[in-house]
């Protein structure tokens, strides 16, 4: 299969690569059908819609951030990152995480009922050299 994506040109992919999201990702309950995209030495993993390849998702590893993070068995989690072009303003989406079981190629998407996490968590933390 081939898509054309605006960020990585044309992909060619196998079908067995398809992450079904039945009940969509909220604000886009239509779009079922995901591909998970990652760079070499790249920092965020794409999951890029197959059905409308312009939507894009940067997702970014929750356990990296919060040890604790509730967890799915099977399942490995990841907050959708907000990007900015200011470094400082990159956030991401603790409150509502992505869930993928890369096993049985489907994932899910929940709101998690905690107030610790957040829906817009600075990403990377500014330091000051002296």
């Amino acid at each position: 299969m081939k898509i054309k994506t605006d960020q990585f040109g044309e992909i060619e992919f196998d079908e067995d690569l398809i992450i079904t999201f039945n009940d969509g990702i909220i604000g886009f309950e239509n779009l079922k059908k995901f591909i998970l995209i990652t760079e070499e030495d790249g920092l965020f993993y794409w999951l890029t819609s197959i059905e409308e390849p312009g939507i894009v998702f940067p997702l970014f590893p929750a356990a990296m951030l919060e040890e604790k993070y509730p967890a799915e068995d099977g399942y490995d989690v990841f907050g959708i990152v907000k990007l900015s072009k200011e470094i400082a303003e990159i956030t991401i989406n603790l409150k509502a995480p992505i869930y993928i079981n890369h096993k049985e190629k489907i994932g899910f998407q929940k709101i998690i009922d905690n107030d610790k996490f957040e829906i817009d968590r600075k990403l990377f933390i500014e330091t000051k050299s002296e």
